[in-house]
């Protein structure tokens, strides 16, 4: 398994047993044609997510097993997890919508089928839209996301069409564990329940990573952390996915609002918070390299990480369209952006090297408020989620994102959303801001909280590792005593379509 796992260029390196790829790793530390495939995926790199779109076409109702942390929803614009659309496509409809998309969006560089059951559920459909998108636009990569129940099956199908990302939920790789996740899976014409459910899941899980692997198609695993049930056994997932070549472990924290009407949400099943799943990605970190910048999208999204442009692109707007695709202005605006990435690199390494005598071991936690571009380029009234950076001596670190609501109402700050910002960067040190106002800087204070605005519209990182310097010679010199602050809240589920902005000056 080592073997399969150094052919996916994931091998262990220098004895520490951490991978040497993954979602942080750059073009200097991949294989020439692991690179081609990560470099501009934003869910498999977590630089490229600052700068590359991708879309799920909702063409898979079906689904073969049941999760008590999932509940499948149609035609709700009002939730955005996985499982819910607004729409269903026929492969012909997703077809033309990823055109569309992909004209209007040229930084829009991947197509994923996740749902809204489980794309290999729905075999023929899924494997129609990819030989219909790959025809239409041969430059999209193609992704799959699914259970894995079905997936030894359709390895030979996934290689013919040159699906060459496949992200897998992996929650257990013991039968009991999956019993208290999974109360039944539908199996050659039969639903099966409980542990035996369970170990037939498992075994189809990772004997189809253990294929995609041999094939050369890199594997995401995702794994849902529920306290109680499967946070400590993720340990042994995380070790037992690499074992089998995976590229990625993506831990994300469990969805379990009541109003989402799943079984653990009814049954009061309570979510991860921030630490807690910060933690249990740095354990298994050591073993190998984590993806933490997931938004655990809609089964339709369409955008940049963190946005939802979807309801942009209905099926009543894109069939009226007259679509022209431009491949060759979309590899223009790419290579433009591509050179934004590289002086956002360069920038950051600048910073780096000033950080090149420190031997403290402090580390801090910072917030970012960004549109995007690997900018501090939002007011802290609009931003509906902030980017987490962990600072220390060895450089920045993207550690997550927190969801929280819009303080800006038009013409006034809601106290009340401000309340559930403080406390979903409540273990941050500081929140970096292109602007904001007095009342919510005076009460960001109050909390702790230092909010930065003098790098407004510069680049984050470089502009985070500048503020930790000076923050380590305040540190050394009494100005300031360091102090470790305390949790933060995880807000439930993930972004949706923006409301036309407001304007709301100096917020």
């Amino acid at each position: 398994m080592q073997q399969v796992a150094e052919h996916k260029g994931c091998g262990t390196s220098s004895g520490s047993g951490k991978s040497s790829c993954g979602s942080s790793a750059g073009e200097s530390e991949l294989p020439p044609e692991i690179w081609e495939k990560v470099k501009n995926h934003p869910c498999y790199s977590e630089e490229a997510h600052h700068h590359f779109a991708r879309m799920h076409v909702a063409v898979a109702p079906a689904c073969n097993i049941q999760c008590n942390y999932c509940n499948r929803k149609y035609d709700c614009a009002n939730e955005s997890r996985p499982g819910v659309v607004s729409e269903r496509l026929t492969p012909e409809q997703a077809a033309k919508k990823v055109v569309a998309v992909a004209s209007t969006i040229p930084q829009m560089t991947v197509l994923g089928i996740a749902g809204p059951g489980d794309p290999l559920a729905n075999p023929a459909k899924t494997f129609k839209t990819f030989e219909l998108i790959s025809q239409m636009a041969p430059d999209i990569k193609l992704c799959l996301s699914t259970n894995g129940l079905a997936l030894p099956e359709h390895i030979d199908t996934i290689a013919k069409y040159n699906v060459d990302h496949v992200t897998i939920t992996i929650n257990m790789v013991d039968p009991e564990v999956g019993a208290k996740i999974y109360p039944w899976i539908f199996y050659k014409h039969k639903r099966i329940e409980g542990i035996e459910a369970a170990r037939i899941l498992s075994e189809h899980q990772l004997r189809g990573l253990e294929m995609l692997t041999e094939r050369g198609i890199l594997c995401k695993v995702n794994s849902v952390m529920i306290p109680g049930v499967n946070d400590q056994h993720l340990v042994e997932v995380n070790k037992a996915v690499k074992s089998r070549g995976a590229f990625l472990h993506n831990i994300m924290p469990l969805i379990s609002a009541p109003e989402h009407g799943t079984v653990f949400g009814l049954t009061g099943q309570r979510g991860p918070s921030a630490q807690e799943l910060k933690a249990l990605q740095d354990s298994c970190e050591g073993e190998m390299n984590m993806m933490r910048h997931c938004r655990q999208c809609r089964a339709d999204a369409v955008g940049l990480l963190g946005e939802d442009r979807s309801a942009e692109f209905t099926t009543d707007k894109i069939m009226d369209m007259e679509v022209n695709y431009d491949l060759e202005a979309r590899k223009a605006y790419q290579a433009v952006v591509e050179q934004e990435r590289q002086a956002k690199v360069e920038a950051k390494n600048e910073e780096l090297a000033a950080l090149a005598d420190e031997t403290s071991d402090i580390k801090v936690l910072a917030a970012v408020a960004t549109k995007g571009s690997g900018l501090i380029n939002e007011h802290f009234g609009h931003a509906k989620e902030f980017q987490i950076y962990e600072l220390s001596a060895a450089g920045s670190k993207f550690v997550g994102h927190r969801r929280v609501d819009l303080y800006c109402q038009g013409g006034f700050g809601d106290d009340t959303a401000l309340e559930t910002v403080i406390r979903a960067i409540n273990d941050c040190h500081a929140v970096f801001v292109a602007k904001i106002g007095g009342c919510p800087k005076n009460d960001l204070l109050k909390a702790g909280i230092e909010p930065v605005d003098e790098f407004a519209h510069e680049f984050i990182e470089k502009s985070a590792i500048s503020w930790f310097k000076t923050y380590l010679e305040k540190v050394k010199s009494g100005e300031i005593q360091h102090f470790t602050r305390g949790d933060a809240e995880i807000r439930q589920g993930a972004l949706i379509a923006d409301e036309e902005r407001k304007v709301c000056d100096g917020v």
